[in-house]
């Protein structure tokens, strides 16, 4: 399984525009982030976690030129802004699944409306999809497990998912012990870390080191990064050997 990080920041992006602070004037690629997403692919198979308003400038980036789907974490906007520009992926493959909780798929409803439509009615070039609802319980993709972890956004519910020794985790800010134990033996686990000081609906750095100490993963990925973590580089040094700051266009192999 290969996992490329198509974005690894939080959802003003970084640079913030028309922020002065140092972070976002660095010249180091790997302090550049756009909003959250990874692209996971095994065999002929490629998903996207979340559709971000980067979602066109990352599949270009990434050389992505096929998707077997897309599956939500949830409905903010920094995780479903680009829908629209799944329109090259329509053309070439048809209607474009997606995988998301039935609240998400509402919300989805109401922001891209023009999408639901009858298909007599539908407006040329408009995006068809196969709506798949999520559950809190295991469902099958190519012949591979995923499973849903729900994890708390202060108090906005979220699903993370586990695709058999990779976890992906992103705007947890509480996990309860039984979903927890769904991230058992994980080997490679992805969590958010928005920075240094305390947040309502995000772990930060103490918080994020915390939880991955409980999970004992193999190796851990930070992601959901802003400016104020701070440097890449300098962030970097202070991380425990088996963790490591996520940054856009990494590429991982499970």
């Amino acid at each position: 399984m290969k996992v490329t990080f198509l974005g690894t920041g939080t959802s003003q992006g970084i640079p913030i525009i028309g922020s002065e602070h140092p972070v976002c004037l660095s010249d180091n690629p790997k302090d550049k982030r756009l909003r959250v997403s990874v692209l996971v692919e095994w065999g002929d198979h490629a998903y996207v976690v979340d559709c971000g308003p980067d979602f066109r400038q990352q599949m270009l980036r990434a050389k992505c030129n096929k998707i077997n789907g897309i599956i939500f974490t949830h409905e903010h906007s920094d995780h479903v802004a680009g829908m629209d520009d799944i329109r090259p992926f329509f053309f070439r493959q048809g209607a474009i699944p997606i995988y998301a909780h039935k609240r998400v798929i509402k919300a989805l409803k109401r922001r891209f409306d023009y999408f639901f439509v009858d298909e007599e009615n539908k407006y040329p070039g408009v995006p068809s999809l196969e709506i798949n609802r999520v559950k809190n319980k295991s469902f099958t993709l190519k012949n591979l497990e995923v499973t849903p972890i729900k994890v708390d956004h202060n108090k906005w519910p979220v699903l993370g998912y586990r695709f058999k020794d990779f976890a992906y985790l992103t705007d947890v800010k509480t996990v309860a012990k039984k979903e927890r134990e769904k991230l058992g033996n994980v080997k490679v686990l992805v969590v958010n870390a928005l920075r240094l000081t305390p947040h309502p609906s995000h772990f930060n750095l103490e918080e994020a080191l915390e939880f991955i100490d409980d999970i004992r993963p193999d190796k851990a990925y930070l992601t959901h990064i802003s400016h104020y973590l701070g440097f890449h580089d300098e962030v970097q040094q202070q991380l425990p050997n088996n963790v490591y700051l996520a940054y856009d266009n990494l590429q991982i192999t499970i």
